[in-house]
């Protein structure tokens, strides 16, 4: 008799050309990731070639029960790293019957500052830190916690090693390589500066794509965390007291900014940066005000200062880009739970198009 795990790895390809197409949407709280498996006649690489599906938005909270049909379009693809094979992951956006995008579609409003004439010409690069916290399932409390208790203070945790020092190792790990398997452009990770949490880094990727990939990992990385029966994180500050939070510092640059003379440009975005502070912060998380306290990191949430090097401003630009005369900055302001389309493509908007 097959084991289970022999089914699960069936390789289709030695019996059929169909393939498993698993659609990918956001849910109703703009962070909880939903899927559904659709079988295709044969592989697909074109999302456009891909058919368009729905779902029922009364059980996301994203329509009424009388009128629930909300329509997937496909926008994404890559390599599905559970299923492999010719199998594949699909980002989708949500849309009305009309062909209108619904409330929770932010991926439409991106595409179109991206589609830009103006953004379009200056080639906006990302590289975003998504920080998440690792959770024992049953009691909501870190990996690697003494159940109702603290471990030692931070320090030796920040890019660990060691039983007593790094949580999770083999989740951190796993994901890594799907990720790569899949196509997404990330670039690393590191264990972070709190027990139990970690990071990685996708980019640098190009306009929406950025939020396409970022979308992508974390729908990957809670597949793995469901297989290992550990509970993943977003929070912005999951444990209170003297802890660091988590965040999605967001790494960004315009072909102007990489040019020579680019540091110039790059004080000009960061000064209109600021004069949109509170707009930014409003749309850069839920929960960030537990994070930004001006302590762990991070600037206070009501306070806008940048500076080379100070990882307790809101934007920081680094060493080789204040020596070299152009590069790219970091808005360190988004909370881990951020929404990708909406911080890259406000941040393009703000510092491309946006007339002070």
């Amino acid at each position: 008799m097959s084991l289970l795990s022999d089914l699960i790895n069936l390789n289709l390809s030695d019996s059929t050309e169909k393939i498993i197409a698993e659609y990918i949407w956001i849910g109703g709280s703009g962070l909880d990731i939903r899927s559904k498996a659709k079988t295709l006649s044969g592989p697909v690489s074109d999302p456009a070639k891909l058919p368009k599906w729905n779902y029922d938005g009364s059980s996301t909270g994203q329509a009424p029960g009388e009128d629930s049909e909300v329509i997937l379009y496909p926008q994404a693809i890559f390599r599905d790293p559970f299923r492999r094979g010719n199998n594949i992951l699909v980002i989708c956006d949500a849309y009305t019957p009309a062909g209108e995008p619904i409330p929770t579609n932010k991926r439409c409003g991106a595409a179109k500052i991206f589609s830009h004439p103006n953004v379009v010409a200056e080639k906006p690069w990302y590289g975003l830190e998504q920080e998440y916290t690792l959770l024992q399932k049953d009691v909501k409390w870190p990996l690697g916690w003494p159940l109702g208790g603290y471990p030692g203070p931070q320090g030796p945790y920040y890019c660990g090693i060691g039983v007593d020092k790094a949580f999770g190792r083999d989740i951190v790990d796993a994901h890594y390589k799907a990720c790569l398997y899949a196509g997404i452009n990330i670039s690393g990770i590191n264990g972070e500066v709190m027990p139990g949490q970690w990071e990685f880094q996708v980019g640098p990727s190009v306009g929406i794509s950025a939020g396409d990939e970022l979308w992508a990992a974390r729908y990957i990385l809670e597949r793995i965390t469901e297989v290992a029966g550990v509970v993943l994180s977003f929070d912005p500050k999951p444990i209170q007291g003297d802890w660091n939070g988590a965040g999605a510092h967001t790494n960004y640059s315009t072909e102007s900014m990489r040019n020579e003379g680019g540091y110039e440009i790059i004080k000009k975005a960061i000064e209109k940066l600021g004069l949109r502070h509170k707009e930014h912060i409003a749309a850069y998380g839920e929960g960030n005000e537990r994070r930004l306290t001006g302590r762990h990191e991070t600037a206070d949430i009501n306070t806008f200062k940048w500076g080379v090097a100070d990882r307790g401003a809101s934007i920081r630009v680094g060493r080789d880009t204040e020596k070299e005369g152009k590069g790219y900055f970091e808005d360190r302001r988004p909370a881990s739970n951020m929404d990708p389309y909406v911080v890259t493509s406000m941040i393009a908007e703000t510092t491309i198009l946006w007339k002070p």
